[in-house]
């Protein structure tokens, strides 16, 4: 597949960008480069290669989730520049 200056157009449209023209030739040519790595990829032999979701092997160390002991409210609160009963009291955010 080859990309056009029209492609290029149709894609800075999108994501609402303006290029002069020399800049959306140069841009498909680039884009046609990257293109051809992947048809060049394409030629590769994979059928042994495991399927993966992460180019590295690290996997998540999880920890059992079970309650401790905790800060009290009133605690929590006393650091607070306003309060009103047992709640933080914060500016209005939508009007």
């Amino acid at each position: 597949m080859k990309l056009t200056r029209k492609d290029v157009e149709k894609v800075a449209e999108l994501a609402r960008l303006e290029f002069s023209e020399e800049e959306k030739i140069m841009f498909a040519g680039q884009l046609n480069t990257i293109l051809g790595y992947f048809d060049k990829l394409k030629e590769l032999d994979t059928s042994a290669v495991e399927t993966t979701t992460h180019a590295s092997a690290i996997s998540n160390v999880l920890r059992e989730d079970k309650a401790g002991p905790s800060i009290s409210s009133e605690e929590s609160l006393s650091n607070a520049p306003d309060k009103k009963g047992d709640c933080f009291r914060v500016p209005i955010v939508i009007e």
